[in-house]
């Protein structure tokens, strides 16, 4: 399906607002929000305080992951009467770790244009001041809050040689470090937190070094981490070398071989036993 984004005809518009910071907001921005009919918004408070500031008056509807669904056809229908759609979330830019995904898709899929404007995000600034390659680099955003789910999600990830950006919330960032830690081993990773804010911060180091400090923070994170820069053909290892690997990044033994007998598709009491031989 091919898009004409300028065409003049009625068009959903994805509006960035401030993350942190009120003078990043564009333009831009600003005149489309004076330009839509109405606006679809996480929090209609926080929403209506921002049109405050840039007196602007506004018709809100309150649109989060559980309510768009329902919202589909309603924004379908103004579009139909003529009508131009703005989506904003709380802060950012719209779909990125925020709901409105289900709404842009079903809009482009009736022909109607879904138009993004650039501006504000979290990730960026994060990934440029890391410190770390910053290509390529793969946006993953949150991970499972729950320790089980989210290691599996990042042993999916930890082969990668891209750098990862990641979202975490500061009640749940000890617990998240200690799986990343614990899947990933001590690579360097860079944590913000309040970006574009009067206490913006970036930590850099190992996730050791930042585990020992993060219990401090507080703030929404973005954590930037390091590709995954060893071989990981294990053939020319032996098992002991596998395991002391591992060793090396800060597991117990018995996560060690539990690892290497899962990537090498053996069973665990063998890593077990052959470990246990070459260390008499």
């Amino acid at each position: 399906m091919r898009q004409k984004s300028y065409d003049n005809s009625p068009s959903l518009y994805l509006i960035p607002t401030p993350i942190g910071n009120m003078e990043d907001i564009t333009l831009r921005s600003i005149n489309t929000l004076k330009m839509v009919d109405l606006i679809l918004c996480e929090d209609t408070r926080i929403t209506g305080e921002l049109l405050k500031k840039l007196d602007i008056k506004k018709k809100l509807i309150h649109s989060d992951d559980h309510t768009e669904d329902g919202l589909k056809e309603m924004v379908l229908e103004k579009l139909k009467e003529g009508l131009n759609i703005g989506l904003v979330t709380d802060r950012g830019t719209p779909i990125i770790s925020d709901p409105g995904y289900k709404i842009v898709e079903f809009i482009a899929n009736n022909g109607f244009n879904v138009i993004s404007l650039p501006g504000p995000t979290a990730f960026v600034p994060a990934l440029t001041a890391s410190g770390l390659n910053p290509q390529p680099f793969l946006f993953y955003g949150f991970l499972n809050s729950k320790e089980s789910k989210r290691e599996k999600e990042l042993e999916s990830l930890k082969k990668l040689p891209y750098t990862i950006i990641l979202y975490e919330a500061p009640h749940r960032i000890h617990s998240m470090l200690d799986s990343l830690l614990k899947v990933f081993g001590d690579r360097k990773i860079a944590l913000n937190r309040e970006i574009s804010k009067r206490y913006e911060e970036i930590i850099r180091g190992n996730i050791s070094e930042v585990l020992e400090i993060v219990d401090e923070l507080k703030g929404e994170m973005v954590i930037v981490v390091e590709g995954n820069t060893k071989d990981e053909d294990y053939s020319s290892m032996t098992i002991l070398e596998h395991i002391n690997l591992y060793l090396e990044d800060g597991m117990t033994e018995k996560e060690a071989i539990k690892k290497v007998a899962v990537e090498r598709s053996i069973p665990k009491s063998v890593v077990y036993k052959e470990y246990h031989i070459d260390n008499k």
